[in-house]
């Protein structure tokens, strides 16, 4: 650790919140520290702020958003539900870097309150990484699972509604759906950003301004959009509305909820495809990437599968808690804005790398059982319903029951209950039945 930089704020904090050894995202940090620099500049350009202080305090906020001191904020997370603290130990910092040339309220916080600088801080941390991390990790997901979709398209393959056989698929058609899923929440995520760029800064203590020249807040805003190329970065639709509520961070986490949702139905369906693989449904093999069993010789287990639906129900879980979080804030403050940072930015960051790590060490190596396919394409007796509109749905529930019951193969119970082989064997045609209405002979 660096010589203490942090002053007697900060200190009083370490010692009111010792209360989960987890401290503020750094994220959040860095992006303090680029509103602190950002304002001296705008403040210095107003006249408000002598430039030589401003351009120390700018070179310390570069520093710290560079994350050359991150060891200088070591406050609990769970601290008082403004931010307070954290913007306390910033302004500290950053003063003291400037040699105390600059004041950290007087002068690192001109035109700021900690109620309009850290909520915006929490905003654009998570712009940023859902932009620069989260949104190319799923869209790589989603080109693995397109690109695995083109190779499996041909392997034809039972169907299966309420875990029960039903009409042929191909392994195609399952993870072209898996990528659409991926896909669309990549649109749900991206939409969100918009609303999470419009951040509070400018309204100081209550959202009216009080002490901030009018022109103060879109200049720092601009700056901010300048240095970072995040366009999206805006005044909020109402500043009271920005300052009293955290619902973009809400929203942006019910969509992350959303994308949690459709990792865990893709990784149980993959995991459930992969089991075997002789006593499984083993239409699928996937990478074996360690032992399985520390006794069971030659077990291979769908590890990643199972690292991603732990992921997701912490994201699933994290969003709770950020729901809660943003309905709990009074008047003109939410006062949960650290856990609201703390749930959101995990929840950004693990899906990002589970998503990676879905796609490079699994789905990239999945391969096609082609002969558990097969034998379970042939077996499911779902494929009667393509008799339907020769024979009618009564009969061909007839011959289903019959060969469930005798264990015959469909096409002889058919033939003995009347149906022309030539007839059975032109419509339970398995890839015609597999592709519906979208097979082209």
């Amino acid at each position: 650790m660096t010589e203490q930089l942090y002053g007697t704020e900060t200190q009083k904090a370490i010692d009111n919140f010792p209360i989960s050894g987890e401290r503020v995202p750094l994220p959040v940090i860095h992006w303090l520290a680029r509103i602190k620099g950002a304002a001296a500049t705008v403040n210095a350009r107003l006249g408000k702020l002598d430039p030589s202080i401003a351009g120390a305090i700018e070179d310390a906020a570069a520093a710290v958003a560079a994350g050359r001191y991150d060891d200088q904020f070591p406050i609990d997370v769970f601290q008082t539900g403004s931010g307070t603290s954290t913007n306390m130990n910033v302004n500290e910092v950053l003063s003291a870097l400037t040699g105390g040339s600059a004041h950290p309220n007087d002068h690192v916080n001109m035109g700021q309150s900690s109620n309009d600088t850290f909520p915006s801080a929490v905003h654009l941390a998570a712009l940023d990484q859902v932009t620069v991390a989260l949104l190319p990790a799923l869209a790589h997901l989603e080109y693995t699972l397109g690109t695995k979709a083109r190779e499996l398209h041909d392997v034809v393959k039972s169907g299966r509604t309420h875990l029960m056989d039903a009409v042929p698929v191909t392994l195609g058609q399952e993870f072209s759906g898996y990528a659409a899923q991926i896909r669309l929440g990549i649109k749900r995520v991206s939409s969100t950003r918009e609303r999470v760029g419009q951040i509070p800064l400018g309204g100081t203590a209550v959202g009216n301004g009080l002490n901030t020249p009018p022109e103060f807040a879109g200049e720092v805003r601009a700056i901010l959009a300048e240095q970072s190329g995040l366009p999206w970065i805006s005044a909020p639709e109402d500043p009271f509305e920005a300052q009293a509520n955290r619902d973009a961070l809400v929203e942006l986490s019910g969509a992350l909820k959303v994308v949690a949702v459709s990792l865990t139905k893709i990784s149980q369906d993959i995991a459930l495809m992969s089991s075997g693989p002789r006593a499984g449904i083993g239409e699928i093999v996937l990478p074996e990437l360690q032992k399985g069993s520390s006794i069971m010789p030659g077990k291979v287990n769908p590890v990643i599968p199972e690292v991603v639906m732990q992921v997701a129900a912490q994201v699933i879980g994290n969003d709770t808690a950020i729901t809660i979080g943003g309905m709990q804030g009074q008047f003109e403050l939410n006062v949960r804005v650290p856990l609201i940072a703390r749930n959101l930015l995990q929840s950004i960051h693990l899906l990002t790398t589970a998503a990676t790590a879905f796609a490079d060490t699994c789905v990239a190596g999945i391969v096609a059982n082609e002969r558990g396919a097969d034998r379970s394409a042939h077996a499911t007796l779902a494929v009667a319903t393509a008799l339907n509109e020769i024979i009618g749905y009564d009969a061909a529930t007839k011959i289903v029951k019959e060969a469930t019951a005798t264990g015959e193969p469909l096409r002889d119970v058919a033939i003995a209950n009347g149906v022309d082989p030539e007839v059975y064997d032109r419509v339970v045609d398995l890839r015609a039945i597999a592709a519906g209405n979208g097979f082209s002979r």
